[in-house]
């Protein structure tokens, strides 16, 4: 019988590669007795991995920063080839190569007829919305493996038109799993548009990809901030402009010293709960961001907010924190008559128009975010050099399939 082999949290800055089952077409036990719904998912297919994405959410869960239990599988950047479909599925067949939205949604939900697949209300008991691999996300197995189930393929899956073409350009496509449409839609849901002037915190992958985001958007100028001087050389590669955060300097005086004011038309936060305060060696400070972003972003401009919060970390600076809640200046944002967008990037929304851009050499997304491939032996030691700030995004190959 076929194996399957997974990437597992182990415990505060611990993972590893260990055998499981190979999937069925079968929902997890949390859904089936939260939701009342059937065992049986013959509309189901099993994906076998053809890329799948190391992401600063799963290093939330790694660092011991969330309620992970030990054993939790990880992985919700998936790319795949259908290898088993299930009776109900009519649209995908065998050898079909889909990029997989981290979001796993019905298509049947109210929540999914409106467009909003982050927080299906059919895919997991505790709360709206569903992810591979994920805390309180389902109880779904994750994709950082050889195989994977996806349920509701019909209506998940984004199948690439040609195979070959799909393969050639595997790099970028793999990015259409969660950190372009996450970074496009921190970019578009802060208004970033022809001309406008954006301010990006954070250049993890995310950050980057909303920096790489906002200029297809049409921005003028786009600055990235950040402490890490690897991922802020790494935004310039492609015509950012940059503030270093650690140097302790004033955020508006800096953005004013390349704008000539001290304001953007929108700014967007992709750093979410585990940021610090400004200068070399600042203290965890979660609101940080947040705040920031609204002291720098003109009167009514827009936020977006694709950074991770939670409402359980036990790691947290206070007793607050450790329940989600943190020292936001909301009064700076209301006075400014700013609006807010946060929450899972719906996927779906924008992975087809994204794709289209990538397949007409229009979107070169994997080299804007240094994309770099790995075994899957490798994730235990990568995880570990992009705790420490390695500019750098990992995808793993488990079967060798990437050229």
């Amino acid at each position: 019988m076929t194996t399957n082999r997974v990437v597992v949290y182990k415990g505060p800055g611990e993972t590893a590669v260990e055998s499981i089952d190979y999937p069925k077409l079968e929902l997890p036990s949390d859904v089936v007795s939260g939701l009342g719904l059937k065992k049986k998912a013959p509309h189901a297919v099993i994906l076998k991995i053809v890329t799948t994405n190391i992401c600063g959410s799963d290093q939330h869960m790694v660092r011991g920063r969330t309620t992970a239990p030990i054993g939790q599988t990880l992985g919700h950047e998936i790319t795949g080839e259908v290898v088993e479909v299930g009776d109900d599925v009519l649209f995908l067949r065998e050898g079909d190569i889909c990029s997989v939205p981290f979001n796993i949604a019905c298509g049947r939900c109210r929540m999914c007829n409106e467009r909003k697949t982050g927080i299906c209300l059919n895919v997991n008991p505790a709360r709206p919305g569903a992810a591979y691999g994920y805390v309180d996300m389902g109880g779904w197995i994750g994709g950082q493996a050889e195989y994977v189930m996806v349920p509701f393929a019909d209506f998940n899956l984004l199948k690439f038109p040609d195979r070959d073409q799909a393969l050639e350009k595997i790099l970028d496509l793999t990015m259409l799993s969660d950190i372009f449409p996450t970074g496009f839609h921190g970019a578009y849901t802060a208004g970033v548009t022809t001309g406008s002037t954006a301010y990006i915190a954070g250049a993890g992958p995310v950050g980057l990809a909303a920096a790489f985001s906002a200029q297809i958007l049409g921005a003028s100028t786009v600055i990235v901030g950040d402490m890490n001087a690897d991922r802020l050389r790494q935004a310039e590669s492609f015509g950012c402009e940059t503030v270093d955060l650690s140097s302790g300097n004033d955020l508006g005086e800096m953005i004013a010293q390349i704008l000539g004011e001290p304001l953007v038309d929108a700014a967007v936060d992709a750093v979410g709960f585990e940021a610090r305060g400004h200068g070399a060696g600042a203290a965890e400070a979660p609101a940080t961001v947040l705040n920031d972003i609204m002291t720098v972003a003109r009167a009514g401009a827009g936020l977006g907010i694709p950074g991770l919060y939670v409402t359980g970390d036990p790691g947290a600076v206070d007793d607050a924190a450790k329940a989600g809640r943190i020292g936001v200046d909301l009064g700076t944002g209301w006075a400014k008559s700013h609006s807010f967008t946060t929450g899972q990037c719906p996927v779906k929304k924008y992975n087809r128009q994204l794709m289209n851009l990538i397949l007409a050499d229009k979107a070169n997304i994997a080299k804007a975010v240094n994309a770099k491939t790995i075994s899957l032996d490798e994730a235990p030691e990568s995880y570990k050099a992009f705790d420490k700030g390695a500019a750098t995004k990992y995808v793993i190959d488990p079967h060798g399939m990437v050229g």
